[in-house]
């Protein structure tokens, strides 16, 4: 039985299906991941006690080429979280035109419990434990919540000591001296940016009449605020797990970065070199900050953000998605019977499976891309496919969320039905 989430998630594409035709091969295949693994992984932790944490890896679908999808650490991770998230994953790399399908994995830990001997043993258990179920050809992991660079760097080490070889096509978002690609660690938000900037002339908003609030300033959320503050968009409000501040006139995101990366916190000041002061503010909840009245909506933290409990009380005109699954499909026609426009995730957040993908091909080819390159590259994808989701949903009058599906199912049900579907044995 499809869990809670992945049921949620396979709502969006039974809506999809009414605007295209596919065979009905394409839609029972789209149901269920192809293949779903939940392992134990044994850590000694520092004080020589042993713990047992549970970790998944789920293969959704590898119709158009090997699976790609993040690994993230989270007391929340389940693996009806996982299978969701690989879907999303799946439908991504179809809008995108990425010749991979989709997948995810993931521990349900707290890492910030961890110390670093901890977490790096934690890392290099999961590859212990799925190294038979990824590789460069099959399944490539990725950084996701609370996973970065460094946790990469391990479990590529970790699967080259397995594997007795060198193989830096098995994960991507490492480190650079190992393989990684210049751009991927701000790729997300970058790819992001790209989409609104394509996205705010066609809805007559310039931006600096334009006012926004990221709930989540993390890897993704604190570079797309800043990425926002320099384009000339009034940033009122940010948060993180422990809160936000909200200031009418504006906030200084580089000078809350700076904080942040000091102090881990998110505070409203204005920094001249180190000197940094408070500023005039209101603190806000993540409850508090999803429901104020901005031009654009960003939630950047984790799914079910917006559920059919809060919905109504939303009163942004635009949200874009660079989580995974804030909105449930049931706060889907609440935000649209109140005129808000979402732009959805698989489109918005694409950019770091994009460059996810430029990585790998980086990789197997052995030759590597300056910054500009890999960001004029992303930057031609993710308008590219904006401008098709944007004419999709024009043609079609449906919502900019059905669209993306639409321009994924379509590709999709080209990969499946080349590999044979049940008119092909009866003609």
């Amino acid at each position: 039985m499809l869990g809670t989430l992945l049921s949620d998630a396979n709502r969006r594409l039974e809506k999809a299906l009414r605007f295209v035709s596919i065979h009905d091969d394409v839609a029972e295949r789209l149901k269920s991941p192809k293949a779903s693994l939940a392992v134990s992984i044994p850590v000694r932790m520092d004080d020589g006690s042993l713990r047992v944490f549970q970790g998944y890896r789920v293969r959704y679908d590898d119709s158009r080429g090997p699976t790609k999808g993040g690994i993230r650490f989270h007391p929340s991770v389940t693996l009806d979280e996982v299978q969701s998230l690989a879907f999303w994953m799946t439908f991504k790399c179809a809008a995108l035109s990425i010749p991979f399908g989709g997948a995810k994995g993931g521990v349900t830990v707290n890492p910030k419990e961890l110390s670093k001997f901890e977490l790096e043993r934690l890392s290099r258990g999961y590859i212990d434990a799925v190294a038979d179920f990824i590789g460069p050809d099959t399944d490539i992991p990725a950084p996701d919540v609370y996973t970065n660079s460094m946790i990469m760097g391990w479990m590529m080490d970790q699967y080259n000591i397995i594997r007795r070889q060198i193989t830096p096509a098995i994960v991507t978002g490492k480190p650079i001296t190992m393989g990684g690609s210049l751009g991927r660690e701000t790729a997300t938000a970058m790819g992001a940016f790209f989409t609104i900037q394509a996205i705010m002339p066609k809805l007559g908003q310039r931006p600096a009449e334009t006012t926004v609030a990221v709930q989540g300033f993390g890897n993704a959320g604190a570079v797309i605020a800043e990425l926002l503050f320099h384009a000339g968009y009034k940033v009122v409000a940010v948060s993180d797990s422990q809160g936000g501040v909200y200031a009418e006139q504006g906030l200084d995101i580089p000078s809350i970065r700076q904080v942040k990366e000091a102090t881990r916190g998110v505070k409203a000041v204005y920094c001249e070199g180190k000197l940094c002061n408070l500023v005039a503010h209101t603190p806000i909840t993540n409850e508090e900050l999803l429901e104020l009245d901005v031009d654009i909506l960003v939630p950047a933290a984790l799914e079910n953000q917006i559920t059919e409990l809060n919905a109504h009380h939303i009163r942004s005109q635009y949200i874009f998605e660079v989580a995974n699954g804030p909105i449930t499909s049931t706060a889907d026609p609440i935000l649209e019977s109140n005129g808000i426009q979402v732009f959805p995730d698989i489109l918005v957040n694409a950019g770091g499976v994009t460059v996810s993908y430029f990585e790998w091909v980086q990789n197997r080819s052995g030759l590597y891309w300056s910054l500009e390159e890999v960001n004029r590259r992303l930057s031609e994808k993710m308008i590219e496919e904006t401008e098709r989701v944007w004419s999709i949903a024009q043609e079609l009058s449906c919502s900019m969320r059905t669209a993306a599906y639409v321009h994924a199912l379509k590709r999709l049900s080209e990969a499946i039905e080349a590999k044979g579907t049940r008119d092909d044995y009866l003609t």
